[in-house]
């Protein structure tokens, strides 16, 4: 809104410039203005402002977003045009100054896996039904904007690198990855939680010598480096006695990794449930998983690029309100057998395997986009550990890294303020307030 006062002063010099007498401005407005000025002394610049004044009063309130303020009488029982047009010239003024919101031409969402099919799809999470079921999409169809889902084979490395060169706007990325982007200086900001307590699992041949992660020591263990998969590794490692350097690390993404260990390449190796499959068919053997080590587990994340936040405040609103909406189709329980069926669709690991890995567990629980108490925790802990592990070199602040206005905004446009179940610090559900 343009200074009032301001204006004021700006009217009262133009009344003063064309010999229009005007008293001391008073409290309450331009309602005291009066003149003395009779019509027979108009001048051409009189007669120009009524012009003005006559179209002025053509276009409605409505189209203009203000109420036209009276004209105050004169002295003589008249209305001057001039204070007319200059008081409707100052109701333009001062009516609050309203900008559309720009909306970006596209939204550009990384995926730090490869996807499964052609065209690639999300395997799991809430983030499989939010780009099965077009949310963020559905979300902008009035403007036309474009939504791009980018899938990187090379997991979070890589995802790291096109965060870098502002080639994405959102990514949803595991907490090493995450960590590792934000200690070098990526200017991301956590809006969500995209994964929660994902189990790791690592496997041997069946032939192996190998039956514990002691067994371990001095033999190759295939996993990708910069991902979720190496702090899983180095906090299970420390459990029984050992450090990275005591194994033998075998940098691999996880396709090539999962060949490896079949061909008897590598020794071992760490991912996910997925590797159920291969043991039910006979073709390695799981020595450990993380169901009983919550610390080990993977958590994930929904970043966004601090140069979009900030150049697309609103649209940013809105893209997380469409993940919330997302989560929250996913995490009710009459949708759990299509959210399964949507999982093992995709193609990357069965049904069937899902239905084992989530067995006895709430949707609300494993889905929910809440950055809780839980969540806090262990990314404090995961900074701290993975400086401690000399993973990154130089630990930083996770509530800085946190900004819940998004995520807030959509919860209660959503009326989700309590749906999800929350956790505390160690893990333990909190009742609800």
């Amino acid at each position: 809104m343009m200074n009032l006062f301001l204006v004021k002063r700006v009217v009262a010099a133009l009344l003063k410039r064309i010999k229009v007498l005007v008293p001391p401005f008073r409290e309450g407005g331009l309602g005291g203005i009066s003149t003395t000025a009779p019509v027979s002394m108009q001048t051409p610049l009189n007669k120009k402002i009524i012009g003005l004044q006559r179209l002025f009063h053509r276009v409605t309130a409505k189209s203009i977003g203000v109420e036209i303020p009276p004209s105050p009488p004169s002295r003589k029982g008249g209305t001057t045009a001039v204070i007319q047009a200059l008081m409707l010239f100052v109701a333009l003024a001062a009516a609050p100054q309203t900008q559309a919101t720009p909306t970006p031409p596209i939204i550009r969402i990384g995926v730090s896996t490869a996807g499964v099919g052609n065209p690639p799809r999300t395997p799991g999470g809430w983030s499989a039904v939010a780009q099965e079921h077009r949310y963020v999409e559905d979300e902008f169809a009035k403007e036309g904007v474009k939504v791009e889902w980018i899938f990187f084979k090379a997991q979070g490395p890589a995802v790291n690198e096109a965060l870098s060169n502002n080639q994405l706007d959102f990514t949803t990325l595991g907490d090493l990855p995450s960590i590792i982007g934000r200690s070098v200086g990526l200017d991301t900001r956590i809006v969500l939680v995209a994964g929660r307590r994902g189990n790791a699992y690592i496997a041997v041949r069946p032939d192996s010598g190998i039956k514990t992660v002691a067994d371990l020591r001095g033999k190759r263990l295939a996993l990708n480096k910069g991902t979720a998969s190496q702090l899983a590794a180095n906090r299970i490692f420390a459990t029984f006695g050992l450090a990275e350097k005591d194994v033998r690390i075998i940098n691999m993404d996880p396709a090539t990794a999962k060949a490896a260990l079949l061909s008897g390449d590598v020794d071992a190796f760490i991912n996910s449930f997925d590797l159920l499959r291969l043991q039910e068919e006979g073709k390695v053997r799981v020595i450990y998983n993380t169901k009983d080590f919550p610390i080990a587990t993977y958590q994930a994340h929904l970043l966004v690029n601090q140069k979009f936040a900030q150049a697309y405040p609103e649209a940013t609103t809105r893209v997380v309100k469409a993940m919330v909406r997302a989560a929250h189709w996913s995490s009710e329980p009459q949708n759990r057998d299509a959210v399964f069926k949507m999982w093992g669709d995709a193609g990357g690991i069965r049904e069937v395997d899902y239905r084992k890995e989530y067995e006895g567990i709430p949707f609300a629980e494993r889905l929910s986009p809440q950055i809780d108490p839980f969540i806090i925790a262990i990314d404090k802990q995961s900074v701290a550990d993975a400086y401690k592990f000399k993973l990154i070199r130089k630990p930083f602040d996770v509530d800085a890294w946190i900004d819940r206005r998004y995520l807030d905004a959509a919860l209660k446009e959503l009326k989700l303020e309590n749906y999800w179940p929350r956790f505390d610090a160690q893990g333990k559900l909190l009742a609800k307030s």
